[in-house]
């Protein structure tokens, strides 16, 4: 059996504003948008009651999958990169220093641009819930 990926699941709870930075800020197309309810969902995803509406944005070989739940859970932040059960999106670009100065002002990043001793530019960005997104050029 081959895996491939398919998805890259962020969960979020405002919707509309992350479609807005994934698209606008990031340059990704919305691939699709849809809602998802029902018993089978509810007990697949284990949170009882459970409904859900999702977007899809086009990543290349993967989507990014932002969704919103209904409950929605307590919020939990991946402070540090460093910390056990941080995580992060990776996105390729092909020139991350014009990339980079074309980001909106109000973008929160950790740093400029940085050229990392594997020759790999590296430079990460907070989405609007705070999200990290590792932009890379290789």
């Amino acid at each position: 059996m081959d895996l491939t990926a398919h998805h890259y699941g962020i969960t979020v709870s405002d919707l509309d504003r992350a479609v807005e930075f994934y698209r606008d800020s990031l340059g990704l197309d919305v691939l699709a948008e849809f809602n998802v309810g029902g018993d089978a969902f509810a007990t697949g995803v284990d949170v009882e009651g459970a409904s859900a509406v999702f977007a899809h944005l086009d990543a290349g070989d993967a989507r990014i999958e932002l969704v919103s739940y209904e409950p929605e859970g307590e919020q939990r932040l991946d402070t540090s990169l460093n910390e056990p059960g941080a995580t992060h999106v990776g996105l390729e670009v092909d020139d991350l220093d014009a990339f980079y100065e074309d980001l909106p002002d109000d973008a929160e990043t950790l740093s400029e641009p940085q050229t990392t001793e594997s020759g790999t530019k590296i430079c990460f960005v907070r989405d609007p819930e705070d999200n990290l997104v590792e932009l890379l050029e290789v």
